[in-house]
């Protein structure tokens, strides 16, 4: 195949590729978030360098979401290649991090490549901490195929031994620091960390191009923390945050989590306290247990879909076939059928009756239902997806129960939430959702406490 026949075989896959990943009020360049007090001891994350790489880009976006820096400064990129994050690849333009001595302007990696460069050499920035997931064990001498210096993961990686900078240029000593801490809370013996050190300046070519070596030669002190591959995602999530809170440490920077730093409770984050709100919070849908494919999702009559999710690392997609997917990092939770509708700007509270009580209902919010709810007759047709009463063509004011619904119909797999949507009853516009939540817990809870109850004396 000739020179020119390549270029084209890239440029048609580039075109193809990109046919396929629209984002729609949103684009898949990198988010800088910045936490804390601004000052000139910034610390800058990044993670998701390379897609693949779970564990990285999950810590960065947790300490963006569930972390508060109560003294110092926080920058965190945590996709930074969001294109192949979402594709679960090391790069679908080749490796970014083969990039940082030379890219061409050509290349599609050129903008957030330009950009996280422009980032790094910030005055204020004082450390860069890079986030990566690792194959095997790094080892200083070698083991087996699993356990040896040819392998990266569970290690804090440094260019060279120290940086004649006026900051943490004590690469070496910080390098080892770390370790140590990571060391004193390991899940198990073998998930110990070891410092690499690439001596990157001595001839290696490859590390030569890469986003930590391009920071040291612009005077700031960087590190790679490498997590193992072997591991699960939140296990490897739980290393880089052991590391990244001991990087705090060493930098004065002060800090408040909203959970526990253990494997389990941390598994329990990052799977369970996800969700994304469109519209204005006019709909917000859990994704812990979200079915695979919605119907009849309410889009607005343009194709647009503004939303608002609750990690750095989500995005709706626009598919060619016209459907939208929720990606949350390397998973795509769902994809959504559009109902395209017009949209109202207005929301407000719903009258509701949960289980015999009056309840004033936000629209966008979830509620707990154990026997049966009821909407209270108002200016907008009611909706109860699933539910098929031929006989009204607004739903308000009928008791409705879960046995009611079509289970297929749920939002979630366990069969447990459903929408109750709402209409401008004049011009028919989308003004939002309820949706309603029947679980067993709740019922049981229910039940218990009407038996507690002391009966009205006669």
């Amino acid at each position: 195949m000739n020179l020119g026949m390549l270029k084209l075989f890239r440029f048609l896959f580039i075109f193809i590729l990109l046919q396929n990943l629209h984002a729609n009020s949103s684009d898949l360049n990198f988010k800088l978030i910045k936490k804390g007090i601004q000052d000139e001891n910034t610390l800058l994350i990044v993670g998701g360098i390379q897609g693949d790489e779970p564990g990285g880009f999950m810590a960065a976006s947790l300490i963006a979401t569930h972390y508060e820096i109560t003294k110092g400064s926080v920058w965190i990129v945590p996709n930074l290649n969001f294109n192949s994050i979402i594709q679960r690849s090391r790069g679908p333009f080749g490796d970014m991090n083969r990039k940082f001595a030379y890219i061409s302007e050509e290349d599609p990696d050129y903008i957030d490549v330009k950009r996280i460069k422009e980032l790094i050499k910030k005055p204020e920035v004082k450390l860069i901490l890079n986030l990566h997931d690792g194959s095997g064990y790094f080892r200083n001498k070698y083991i087996d195929k699993d356990h040896s210096p040819y392998k990266w993961g569970q290690s804090s990686i440094i260019d060279q031994s120290s940086l004649n900078v006026p900051a943490y240029g004590n690469l070496e000593e910080i390098g080892k620091r770390i370790c140590k801490k990571v060391n004193e809370s390991l899940i198990r013996e073998e998930d110990i960390y070891h410092l690499h050190n690439t001596k990157t300046k001595l001839g290696d070519k490859e590390m030569e191009k890469t986003l930590t070596y391009y920071a040291i030669n612009n005077g700031k002190a960087a590190f790679g923390n490498e997590a193992s591959k072997e591991l699960p995602v939140h296990e490897r999530t739980y290393y880089h945050l052991l590391a990244l809170e001991e990087y705090m440490n060493i930098m004065g920077i002060e800090f408040k989590r909203k959970f526990d730093l253990e494997p389990i409770a941390l598994r329990n984050v990052i799977d369970n306290d996800i969700y994304i709100s469109f519209y204005n919070d006019k709909i917000k849908l859990p994704l812990s247990e979200v079915r695979s494919y919605i119907g009849y999702f309410p889009v607005k009559k343009d194709g647009t879909i503004d939303f608002k999710p609750s990690s750095p690392v989500m995005t709706v997609i626009k598919n060619s076939n016209s459907t939208y997917a929720i990606h949350y990092g390397n998973r795509r939770l769902s994809v959504l059928e559009p109902d395209y509708l017009e949209v109202s700007e207005k929301k407000e509270n719903i009258k509701f009756k949960i289980d015999g009580e009056d309840k004033n209902i936000e629209i966008g919010s979830l509620v707990d239902v154990g026997k049966s709810f009821y909407v209270f007759p108002n200016e907008y047709r009611v909706n109860v997806i699933g539910y098929v009463n031929k006989n009204f063509r607004n739903e308000s004011g009928l008791n409705i129960e879960k046995d009611d619904i079509i289970k297929r119909f749920s939002l979630d797999r366990k069969g447990e939430i459903y929408r109750v949507e709402f209409y401008n009853k004049i011009d028919n516009k989308f003004a939002g959702m309820v949706l309603v939540k029947f679980s067993k817990k709740f019922y049981e809870e229910l039940v218990s406490n009407e038996v507690g109850k002391v009966p009205p004396s006669l």
